[in-house]
């Protein structure tokens, strides 16, 4: 069977000028090959075909008569064979010209690039969401165009995994992200960075999960650095957790090299959120989780020396942790809550018509902050309190008012102290040396303390260092992969008032994610 582009031509031929002569008849066999060999090969429907074909005949003729004529045009599917009528009567193919021959061919070539260009839109919307895998094309510029086939898709930068080089001439896998038309063709947009291109890659490596043994309930995600995948298992007699890491983390280690080494967090999942939130803040350990329903915020108590732990490096083990379970997670010690209850009872209080009573519904409710008075829900309030609806309107401005008074005043602290910052090592360099070389009694107390900072930080990161390669090795010998123990900034939370204590979430939901050792593997599980 010749191909699409000589079947084309030759069927094509048939609309030439010549083709309508009284001498010359269509050859209904050439039909059917062209349309048999389109839907092979272009994928396209039978039928669409002949209805393009009886739409550029029926253009033709109504140029040829005028496009007020009545006209219609049947193309028997069995045989090929043409039928028009023109005003009731039936017409000859001599009836219609030579020049409605040619715009029969011109529109029948602009119809069945439409319908192939509807043919890819249909197959690749539907696959919106799944894997695909293709040829790298070009990688310039920060854009990848990927071939898959019959399309050409791209890669854009945004939709690469941070870090990652892509090169000409190479297999890479994505999920198909975006579907759109332009013109005559289609663009496929793909993506690695969405979660899931996670969930596709486990289903891939893991039999289990097409077999519905177990099953991923949720996946959070942060391209290039570390995903958590909350996962269950339908038999309680079989682990989630090692069907999903597989013998010595076989199935893991070839997800993560898919996705350039980045860490993920298996965890087990739990309907109970009391039990789901521990388990996605592992390695942590949590000492309690109070659940605040009216806000969706649920406060977790960690030791001091869990703090840094559970919060990870600028906030993204947190951050994490309320993506897989749907809940705003606040991390604190046990005395900071009993501060921030505190400030929170005496802030409130100070709103005119807020009764200490109230304040301590409040609280009791997880409102810690004007800012979170300011978005409560009046008819909840005045459940809560019994003040009239007018009333708490009022405090409901009052408390949005006071939250970006204070707002406002913590931006003019950090700019104070970020002035300072920028400030102290001007200052510290100002002095210039003695011209004998000597340190002078001003500076040389200086410059020991400085040479005793430096030894100092040094020796941290050195402990930091070492501490680090330990766990490290620890989790290589058992097997199993643990966090690493991550660095933070703790939330500024002591001497302020209720609303200048922002969430850790929110601290760290502005900073982006560090680049961290790929060597550790996370696969946590907490009853």
């Amino acid at each position: 069977m010749p191909g699409p582009t000589k079947v084309r031509a030759v069927f094509l031929s048939g609309f030439a000028p010549r083709a309508f002569s009284p001498h010359f008849a269509m050859n209904p066999q050439d039909i059917l090959r062209y349309v048999d060999s389109l839907h092979r090969e272009k994928n396209i429907d039978k039928e669409l075909v002949f209805i393009a074909i009886e739409s550029a005949l029926q253009t033709a003729a109504k140029r040829q008569y005028g496009e007020e004529a009545d006209i219609t045009v049947q193309l028997e599917r069995d045989n090929g064979r043409i039928h028009a009528i023109l005003d009731g009567e039936p017409l000859g193919d001599d009836q219609i010209g030579r020049i409605g021959a040619q715009t029969a061919k011109q529109v029948i070539i602009q119809k069945v690039k439409e319908a192939e260009r509807d043919s890819l839109m249909i197959e690749y919307r539907e696959q919106i969401g799944e894997i695909v895998s293709g040829i790298i094309g070009r990688a310039d510029g920060g854009v990848a165009t990927v071939n898959l086939g019959n399309v050409e898709a791209i890669l854009p930068r945004s939709e690469q995994i941070p870090g990652e080089t892509l090169h000409a001439g190479e297999r890479v896998r994505a999920v198909v992200f975006e579907v759109r038309a332009t013109g005559n063709r289609i663009r496929v947009v793909l993506s690695r960075t969405r979660p899931q291109l996670v969930q596709r890659l486990f289903e891939q490596e893991i039999p289990e999960l097409g077999e519905e043994i177990i099953a991923i309930k949720s996946i959070s995600r942060e391209p290039g650095y570390r995903s958590k995948v909350a996962v269950s298992s339908v038999d309680s007699q079989i682990d989630p957790i090692a069907v999903c890491v597989g013998y010595r983390g076989s199935r893991i280690k070839a997800v993560r090299e898919e996705l350039a080494g980045e860490h993920i967090d298996v965890v087990r999942h739990s309907d109970d959120p009391e039990v789901l939130i521990p388990n996605a803040l592992q390695p942590a350990e949590v000492e309690q989780v109070l659940l605040c329903d009216m806000i969706g915020r649920a406060i977790v108590l960690v030791k001091e020396d869990q703090l840094s732990l559970a919060i990870g490096r600028r906030g993204q083990n947190v951050r994490l942790g309320s993506k897989l379970c749907g809940w705003d997670i606040e991390i604190m010690t046990s005395g900071e809550l009993e501060e921030q209850i505190e400030r929170a009872v005496a802030g409130f209080s100070q709103i005119d018509g807020v009764t200490e009573e109230i304040a301590q519904s409040l609280v009791e409710q997880g409102y810690l902050s004007y800012d979170d008075l300011s978005v409560i829900e009046p008819d909840a309030l005045v459940e809560m309190s019994g003040l009239p609806e007018a009333e708490v309107d009022r405090i409901v401005d009052v408390a949005e008012r006071m939250g970006e008074e204070a707002e406002m005043a913590a931006e003019e602290e950090r700019k104070a102290r970020r002035e300072r910052d920028k400030n102290a090592p001007a200052a510290g360099t100002a002095e210039k040396p003695a011209p004998s070389g000597e340190a002078t009694e001003e500076t040389a107390p200086e410059s020991e303390d400085q040479s005793a900072d430096t030894a100092e930080s040094e020796t941290g990161e050195s402990e930091t260092s070492e501490s680090e390669t330990a766990e490290s090795e620890t989790v290589e010998t058992t097997g199993e992969v643990s966090g690493e123990a991550e660095e933070t900034t703790a939330a500024e939370t002591a001497d302020q008032p209720p609303q200048e204590a922002p969430m850790v979430t929110e601290q760290a939901a502005s900073e982006p994610p560090p680049s961290e050792d790929p060597e550790s593997e996370t696969t946590t599980d907490k009853s």
